[in-house]
């Protein structure tokens, strides 16, 4: 069987987003469909990963703690229904920093990519924002769109980073794309 794989960004993909940050566990509130929609993708042998920028780690917004929690919720959510996240990559620094995982960066991609030892060539990552399009595309996966999230004002921008870039309405819809299309 081939291994298949996909990659999500979290805030906006799978759960709610704000400007202000999701800082705690009561905040973390999943996105219609989106659970489901991992479910269903474990269900057929898919491989899920998930790569976050967590700046508010840096800038002090929340804890490690607090993020484990969100991260246990998502599990929880998920293996009530027989579905699984292989790994949860995040990015705890925040824009000014300097590292290589947060996005647009590639790092975090390439992090997935070797522990699951798996090339990223024609791996979908499927965010909301340029900056996942970007990091896709620079660890050599195949970037996605989501219109939830940040979606929305991202394909507003007319960025030409999006040319070409397959657009979805919701993880329901990319689940649906990569199980029937």
């Amino acid at each position: 069987m081939v291994d298949r794989v996909v990659i999500l960004d979290r805030d906006g993909v799978i759960n709610e987003d704000t400007e202000h940050f999701i800082k705690s566990i009561d905040e973390w509130i999943p996105l219609p469909g989106s659970i489901d929609a991992i479910v269903r993708l474990s269900h057929a042998g898919y491989r899920v990963a998930v790569a976050t920028n967590q700046s508010g780690l840096a800038r002090g917004l929340l804890t490690p703690a607090d993020l484990d929690s969100m991260h246990r919720k998502l599990r929880d959510l998920l293996a009530e229904q027989g579905g699984r996240i292989e790994m949860i990559v995040y990015c705890p620094h925040g824009p000014d920093d300097g590292c290589g995982c947060r996005k647009p960066k590639p790092g975090m991609l390439e992090e997935i990519g070797r522990r699951l030892s798996v090339n990223l060539a024609g791996v979908p990552f499927v965010g909301d924002s340029l900056g996942d399009i970007v990091a896709a595309r620079a660890a050599g996966a195949d970037p996605w769109m989501v219109c939830t999230g940040k979606g929305e004002d991202t394909l507003a921008s007319g960025s030409p980073d999006l040319a070409g870039v397959p657009v979805y309405a919701d993880l329901a819809s990319v689940a649906d794309a990569l199980l029937h299309g």
